[in-house]
């Protein structure tokens, strides 16, 4: 059995790479255009640009939960997508209460781990960065195979 769910892992991880990310790019996404419901407490607005911290973190959003949902530059959106749920948490939600549950911070504190996690693991299957791997390796054998051998 463990072999058989250790074969799957690079596709569920993939899945869930694509899950995450989505989920994140829509969060951007609502709050910078006001789409699916709009901004959290905007009855269906959006954030008025350049406030700080939540345009800047709408657009963290949007940008890294798109790179991570087609796994392009995965870790490194997924490092900085981490560090800004990590911001959100101690310096947005903390300040009401000390536990996730009792301050709103649950989502900040599942974005922040999910993301550290995909920091960690890569992109898994269906990324973009593991074709464009694979490309590029194919074309560094055919170079290879191609260059004359002197004797």
């Amino acid at each position: 059995m463990t072999a058989r769910l250790n074969s799957a892992q690079p596709y569920v991880l993939g899945l869930f790479r694509i899950v995450i990310g989505l989920l994140f790019a829509a969060h951007g996404a609502a709050s910078l255009f006001g789409v699916l419901g709009g901004a959290m407490g905007t009855q269906g607005g959006t954030i008025p640009s350049g406030t700080w911290p939540g345009w800047y973190a709408a657009v963290i959003q949007l940008v890294a939960g798109a790179l991570v949902l087609l796994g392009l530059g995965t870790r490194g959106a997924a490092l900085i997508a981490s560090g800004s749920m990590a911001y959100a948490y101690f310096n947005v939600h903390q300040q009401a209460a000390l536990w996730p549950i009792q301050n709103g911070g649950e989502l900040s504190v599942l974005f922040c781990w999910a993301f550290l996690m995909l920091v960690f693991t890569g992109s898994g299957a269906f990324g973009l960065d593991q074709i464009l791997v694979r490309r590029t390796a194919e074309g560094g054998r055919a170079a290879a195979e191609q260059t004359p051998i002197a004797a």
